[in-house]
């Protein structure tokens, strides 16, 4: 396989990346609005700081796509078709279960960032691979917060 190639999968590993990206920022924010009980403002401000957080990532993982030649999303049709991440727009979620559902999409993120990861190393894309490792961090402290929320 070429090094054109490599860094293509790399790019397209990433727009999936992105767009679980963009699927956890909505759906964390909309848990935010729509937090309710006793935990509300403990609940409000965490998943305020963890969707601030997801926002700040996107921008950069759009950056390194186009940095290593690629396109990146276009639309919230494009993110749709490939985000591995599920909506919810229901009109109350138990807050117990906004964290649950946002410690598995979080671990979703965490699995696209590991093959996407793997591509990078084996295309010897040395920037993709530590931008990676960053946001591979980030999401795996979310969830532990969100766990240790639960407790």
């Amino acid at each position: 396989m070429t090094q054109t190639n490599n860094l293509t999968n790399v790019a397209d590993a990433l727009n999936v990346v992105l767009a679980d990206s963009f699927t956890l920022y909505l759906k964390t924010k909309n848990f935010h609005w729509h937090v309710f009980g006793p935990h509300f403002r403990d609940y409000h401000l965490l998943l305020d700081e963890q969707a601030t957080q997801i926002l700040a990532s996107t921008d950069l993982i759009a950056e390194r796509v186009r940095k290593i030649g690629g396109a990146t999303l276009r639309s919230i049709g494009h993110i749709g078709r490939l985000s591995e991440i599920a909506d919810n727009d229901k009109d109350k979620v138990d807050p117990q279960a906004m964290l649950n559902e946002l410690q598995a999409d979080n671990q979703v993120l965490i699995a696209a960032l590991k093959k996407a990861k793997e591509l990078a190393d084996d295309a010897k894309d040395n920037a993709s691979s530590g931008a990676i490792d960053q946001w591979t961090d980030e999401a795996e402290q979310r969830v532990w917060f969100l766990r240790e929320a639960l407790d």
